[in-house]
């Protein structure tokens, strides 16, 4: 995803992980939009339910989105 865009979240990868970003309320079927990149490329920025939040691009690449 670019700055600004936003998506749907379908799921998630890894099961130990997922209950983290569950409780995060990176629930499925709620719209991500990704703010932006910290200056080295880690960690990211994404508005969900109206809160900003923080995540490494490992973490973040465990969840599926919908476009």
């Amino acid at each position: 995803m670019k700055p600004g865009e936003s998506a749907i979240i379908a799921g998630f990868t890894d099961e130990q992980l997922a209950a983290k970003l569950l409780e995060m309320g990176f629930l499925p079927g709620t719209v991500v939009r990704f703010n932006f990149t910290a200056p080295f490329g880690d960690p990211i920025c994404v508005n969900i339910s109206g809160y900003d939040l923080s995540l490494r691009l490992e973490e973040a690449s465990t969840i599926s989105i919908l476009d």
